[in-house]
């Protein structure tokens, strides 16, 4: 444990917590693979599809297994327990998880039209709002006020960011290993920002849960990316993309109450949303894209339906990255972003300007690597044409 100034947070158990969902997930997964094929869960490639052959899905099982395993482990840490006897966080995540992943599992297999599994998602938000995890309080920067939430108000907050964080994790799941990358990352964000708050409040008993579910959820992503990096074995599927934005939306509604409505403010809501403000900077660049294309189309006389490779990651691809190099690189821009989000609620906000400059300088260069490296190749190939020009033609030798 850490101990400073009276405060208590548990590091090193909530650190065991991140290593045994890893190391559970790691060796479930080989095993849902093999279930998956035999499920007939299987991702056929389409046009618009990176991945050449079929690859099975229903990776996500073992994500839950790897958060299930962790939280029952957490349980029997007497450092951690007590956070199990008062908040309701952790049985609402884990009955909503089990709902959203029953929910993937089906989609994964036989697929589901949009409506029913947009009705699934709001189901499990429900349920979580329903048994005590909900948004208490929220910032409003207009006026400068932390606005309380009654039950009602708070549920149908807690429902809204839940379903648009699920679909914006299922969006950005396009490239092996992208989505678990990310998943990771933003994770292990709020896991730093739910440990500042544990911090900051002496060690307080409701301030367990989000610290313990952002571990278990950043181990089962940790254990996964084996499987799924490029070139990928296994699918997360719906089933993980959906678990990963529900976990993700849990922690930051969990965390929401924990901050005392005297200290809210608009870097804490930047915290608390930085998961989904990851997502959207990802996604801002596909979506520009399919407004482009969907305009281009429409002026042309085509159909606007008719799929393309406008993603960012199509993008990067098109520049001259490798498949893993473009995950790598969304990777950094994703960790700029989401440790310069909640580094502002924790640290000094000029230490933080700075190291967020020098994370954007990094990203940038390493994003415009290939063509400087084209055009570097290019201007040598212009010098050396220059100075030994190709003859007009055969020498002929007089006699």
């Amino acid at each position: 444990m850490i101990f400073s100034q009276g405060a208590v947070v548990p590091l090193r158990e909530l650190l065991l917590v991140l290593l045994v969902s890893t190391v559970v997930t790691l060796l479930s997964t080989g095993g849902i693979r093999v279930l998956a094929i035999k499920f007939g869960a299987v991702a056929i490639p389409r046009e618009r599809d990176v991945h050449v052959k079929p690859i099975p899905r229903m990776g996500g099982v073992g994500i839950y297994l790897g958060v299930v395993a962790a939280v029952l482990f957490a349980h029997q840490l007497p450092a951690l327990r007590r956070g199990f006897d008062y908040p309701h966080d952790v049985p609402a995540v884990m009955v909503a998880g089990t709902l959203i992943v029953l929910v993937g599992i089906i989609d994964d297999r036989w697929g589901l039209d949009a409506l029913t599994k947009f009705v699934g998602q709001i189901t499990a938000a429900c349920v979580m709002a329903v048994m005590g995890l909900s948004w208490v309080a929220i910032y409003n920067p207009f006026t400068n006020t932390t606005v309380v939430l009654d039950q009602l108000y708070g549920g149908a907050v807690t429902v809204i960011i839940t379903v648009t964080m699920i679909n914006a994790w299922n969006f950005v799941d396009g490239l092996d290993g992208l989505a678990g990358g990310l998943g990771v990352i933003a994770a292990l964000a709020v896991f730093v920002f739910a440990a500042g708050l544990l911090y900051q409040q002496g060690g307080a008993t409701d301030g367990y849960p989000p610290a313990l579910l952002a571990a278990a959820i950043a181990g089962g992503c940790l254990g996964f990316l084996p499987h799924n990096f490029q070139p990928a074995r296994i699918f997360m599927g719906d089933s993980g993309s959906m678990l990963i934005g529900l976990m993700l939306a849990a922690v930051s509604t969990g965390a929401s109450g924990r901050i005392p409505l005297t200290g809210y403010g608009a870097r804490d809501i930047v915290g608390l949303l930085s998961p989904l403000l990851l997502v959207g900077a990802v996604m801002f660049i596909p979506v520009l894209d399919l407004v482009m294309a969907i305009v281009r189309r429409v002026r042309a006389g085509v159909s606007f339906s008719t799929p393309d490779k406008m993603h960012l990651h199509h993008r990067l691809l098109q520049i001259g990255h490798s498949q893993r190099r473009v995950v790598l690189t969304i990777y950094l821009w994703v960790g700029v972003l989401a440790f310069g989000a909640v580094g502002s609620s924790l640290i000094d906000r000029r230490l933080v300007v700075l190291l967020f400059a020098a994370g954007l300088v990094c990203a940038l260069v390493l994003t415009a690597v290939p063509s400087l490296r084209e055009a570097v190749g290019l201007r040598k190939r212009s010098r050396t044409v220059a100075a030994d020009p190709a003859p007009d033609g055969p020498e002929v030798s007089g006699e």
